[in-house]
């Protein structure tokens, strides 16, 4: 059975416009808020949301290991809107265990 040259068109035209006419909202998202504290060495602290639903929030604090070693302790979390409109959240801390992320989403 062959296909019809007409249909193969059509269908490549779809996908051509669909991936077009995905979300306008994204590239055009602005920022509604936005803080930033910077500490110098001892750490920072920033947030910020948009108009396409994503916020996130982060602080860090200048740990001390040892005499000789210290590092920024990271927490934060991000929040955004899913293609299946559920908003989906990850908290996370970066220390010296590595980058930890948690959320009921993402597989253990």
């Amino acid at each position: 059975m062959q296909t019809p040259a007409g249909l193969v068109v059509l269908v490549l035209a779809a996908v051509v416009v669909s991936v077009l006419a995905a979300p306008a909202e994204e590239k055009d998202a602005q920022v509604l808020k936005y803080d930033n504290d910077h500490n110098g060495i001892d750490g920072y602290n920033f947030q910020f949301d948009t108009s396409n639903g994503i916020q996130r929030q982060e602080q860090a604090q200048l740990k001390q290991f040892d005499a000789e070693n210290s590092a920024l302790v990271v927490r934060g979390s991000y929040s955004f809107t899913a293609d299946d409109g559920q908003v989906y959240t990850v908290n996370y801390v970066a220390d010296e265990n590595g980058f930890q992320p948690e959320a009921p989403h993402l597989p253990k």
